[in-house]
């Protein structure tokens, strides 16, 4: 009869159970001393990591905002674990007491529960800083917290999904399993979930780029490509602008920041250009003094004087160009000095007898205008007063007589 020599596995783990326990009894008894002063300082150790999780609390009280970075780093301080305040505190006592001369197995135990504590908790920290930091920028005073609030349930998913992968594969190679398989598996699901969803995941981007980047906000004018209007709302997908003529505007986040925009709210001030005609009998010296007239009567309307002078030779006029600046980035508010100084100029100009070249019209003879010789047109003339004479009696006796004979 042949005897069996392969063991049950269910056989080798009592085994392997039972030689931990006589191991960890014997270590206990030979080392109680130092083992009770190990277990002291894990408790201290404990405590203090426990005081620092407490910080996070009161950090997160303290932020009277409840969206500043006190609060995200507070949060994530917050979310510490038991179980990872406990592996830690063995893991540092065990690596400091290897004096007492602990038995292997029980170093691995504590060595393996503290990789997947500190791997699971890392994870934890850097979802609540990212989600954190999103927070953040979203509910900033001056940005009104309205950008990506419906979608901070989605980018939770996907950021969760991300770092808890991540954490997944590192566990995986600790304990010696082969993650390549995994990791391909994950790429190319990720790749084909990219794919399917490209548009969207634009757009979400585009969104997310908004808010760290901060091109605009809500309640901004701007201009983009050929529009104009103010900016009602930033989704997910698409931002919502009301137009200068009163339509709804609905365009995609990406589409939008492929494009040149200008901020109006953002404006330091506004610059208006004038160009002035004015008729080329114009003496020079009154010419001369025009830059200096019409700075006179920008700062004379409180506003800031840029540039005045010639700037080349119309056809019916001398071109001059002045520039100034609103003190004011409001359109309103540059709308009025524009009038007020446009009209300052007219009568200033009808003042000083200062005229505005207009287009006329100036009605030439042929002759005047060279296109036939002097001697060609005196016998057009002559000719033209022959025809248009009345003729008389005699001459028309006279032609009368040619006639009959």
């Amino acid at each position: 009869m042949i005897e069996k020599t392969a063991s049950h596995p269910a056989t080798d783990l009592r085994d392997q159970a039972g030689e931990l326990y006589d191991a960890t009894i014997a270590w206990f008894v030979l080392h109680w001393l130092q083992i009770l002063i190990a277990i002291g300082a894990g408790v201290l150790l404990f405590a203090a990591l426990h005081f620092v999780r407490g910080i996070g609390r009161r950090m997160c009280a303290r932020d009277t905002s409840r969206m500043g970075w006190g609060t995200v780093f507070g949060r994530a301080l917050a979310k510490t674990s038991n179980l990872f305040i406990a592996s830690a505190a063995a893991e540092i006592v065990m690596s400091f007491a290897r004096f007492a001369d602990a038995p292997a197995g029980i170093v691995s135990v504590i060595h393996f529960l503290f990789t997947i504590a500190a791997v699971l908790q890392g994870a934890v920290w850097a979802r609540e800083i990212i989600l954190g930091a999103i927070e953040h920028r979203t509910s900033a005073q001056d940005y009104h917290g309205e950008a990506l609030v419906n979608a901070m349930g989605l980018i939770r998913l996907f950021v969760s999904f991300a770092v808890f992968a991540i954490a997944l594969v590192l566990v995986l190679g600790n304990l010696g399993v082969n993650v390549t398989g995994l990791v391909a598996g994950l790429g190319v699901g990720g790749i084909a979930i990219g794919l399917a969803a490209q548009s969207i995941f634009a757009d979400l981007f585009a969104a997310i780029a908004i808010i760290f980047d901060r091109p605009f906000k809500k309640g901004d004018a701007i201009t983009f490509d050929k529009s104009s209007g103010t900016v009602e709302d930033i989704g997910m997908r698409s931002t919502r602008i009301r137009g200068t003529n009163g339509e709804a505007r609905i365009i995609g986040n990406k589409r939008l920041l492929d494009q040149e925009i200008i901020n109006n709210t953002q404006r330091e001030m506004r610059r208006v250009i004038f160009t002035l005609g004015i008729v080329q009998t114009t003496p020079v010296p009154v010419m001369e003094a025009l830059p200096h007239l019409l700075k006179d009567i920008v700062e004379d309307h409180e506003g800031k004087f840029v540039r005045a002078g010639f700037v080349g030779f119309g056809t019916q006029s001398y071109d001059f160009e002045l520039q100034f600046d609103s003190p004011s980035a409001a359109l309103q508010d540059m709308f009025d000095l524009r009038h007020s100084i446009g009209l300052a100029i007219v009568k200033r100009f009808n003042e000083d007898r200062i005229a505005f070249a207009y287009p006329t019209e100036v009605g030439l003879t042929p002759e005047e205008a060279g296109l036939i010789q002097p001697k060609r047109a005196r016998k057009i003339r002559e000719s033209n007063e022959t025809i248009a004479k009345p003729p008389s009696s005699g001459d028309t006796s006279a032609a009368d007589q040619e006639d009959v004979a």
